[in-house]
C-alpha cells in the first residue's frame, strides 16, 4: 500500500524529499485529472495520502471519518487507510499555525484578509480565529456569501487590513511573475503570507519586504504539516525540530 500526495499539478511539490526524509519509505507524488481521481479515491489503494489543490473539499464524499478539525474547516488534505475505512484530517491548520506563530505574527484584534476562497482559505480563517483576530474576509474574484469581497472592495474598503494571507495560487512556479494583489495602498500592513513555497519568494512578499512589511511564505507550513500527517499515517510522534531541520535542508537545495 502506498503513501503519497494527490493532485492536478505536482510538478513544484517539495513533498517526496520532505516525507521520505520523515520516514524513510517511498513517497509517490500522483498528479490526477478529475476523472483519475474518483478512480483512485474509489479503488482505495494506499496506506495514507495527502490532498492538494483542487482535491481538499472534493475528497469529503469518499471519507467515512472525518476528524472534527477538519469537519470544522470543510477541508481535509490527510486520508488515512485503516483497513478499508478512510479518515480524513487537515494537517494544514497546524501547519498555517506553525509558520505564523513561528514568525511571531500577532493576529490578536486583528483586521485580516484572505485572498481565495477554497480549502486552504478556510484552514486560513479557522487559524485567525483561533489567534484571535477580530475581522476576517475572504477576497474572491466571484464573491459569494458572508464576509467574501470582490478586489474592487477590498481595494475600496477594506485598505485599512492589518495581516494579509494569500491562499490562491497566483504567483506560484511557474507563474511567477503574477500577483494577487498590489499592496502598495495597504499602508497599515504589519504581516503578509502566502502560502505559496515555490518560489521561496514570490512577487506578492517581494513588494511587502520593498514597503517594509513582514511578509513570510509557506516552505516551513508545508514541512509542518507533513510532519503531523506522518503522525497520522504512522501513529508516532515526531519532535517539532525536525520541521526547522528539513526546511533549512530545502533552502539550501533550492
Amino acid at each position: 500500500m502506498r503513501y503519497g500526495l494527490i493532485g492536478e499539478k505536482l510538478g513544484h511539490s517539495y513533498s517526496k524529499y520532505i516525507h521520505e526524509r520523515m520516514a524513510d519509505e517511498k513517497y509517490d507524488l500522483i498528479p490526477l485529472n478529475k476523472d483519475e481521481f474518483h478512480v483512485f479515491m474509489s479503488k482505495k489503494e494506499f496506506a495514507g495520502i495527502n490532498v492538494t489543490i483542487p482535491y481538499k473539499e472534493k475528497v469529503l464524499p469518499y471519507l467515512d471519518e472525518i476528524h472534527p478539525l477538519a469537519g470544522q474547516i470543510g477541508a481535509v488534505n490527510t486520508i488515512v487507510n485503516n483497513q478499508g475505512r478512510l479518515t480524513g484530517y487537515n494537517t494544514d491548520f497546524y501547519g498555517l499555525l506553525y509558520l505564523i506563530s513561528n514568525n511571531n505574527i500577532n493576529a490578536e484584534h486583528k483586521k485580516c484578509l484572505i485572498l481565495g476562497t477554497g480549502g486552504t482559505a478556510k484552514t486560513a480563517s479557522a487559524v485567525l480565529e483561533k489567534l484571535g483576530a477580530d475581522e476576517i474576509c475572504f477576497v474572491s474574484r466571484k464573491p459569494l456569501g458572508k464576509n467574501h469581497i470582490s478586489y474592487e472592495e477590498c481595494y475600496s474598503k477594506y485598505s485599512d487590513s492589518q495581516i494579509i494571507i494569500n491562499t490562491t495560487p497566483v504567483g506560484m512556479y511557474p507563474n511567477m511573475d503574477s500577483s494577487p494583489l498590489d499592496l502598495t495602498s495597504f499602508t497599515q500592513c504589519m504581516a503578509v503570507v502566502d502560502v505559496i513555497f515555490n518560489p521561496i519568494q514570490t512577487k506578492l512578499t517581494k513588494q511587502a519586504e520593498s514597503l517594509g512589511i513582514q511578509a513570510v511564505t509557506g516552505l516551513a507550513m508545508l514541512v509542518a504539516q507533513a510532519k503531523q500527517a506522518e503522525e497520522y499515517f504512522r501513529s508516532i510522534k515526531l519532535d517539532d525540530k525536525i520541521i526547522d531541520e528539513i526546511t533549512q535542508e530545502l533552502l539550501e537545495r533550492i
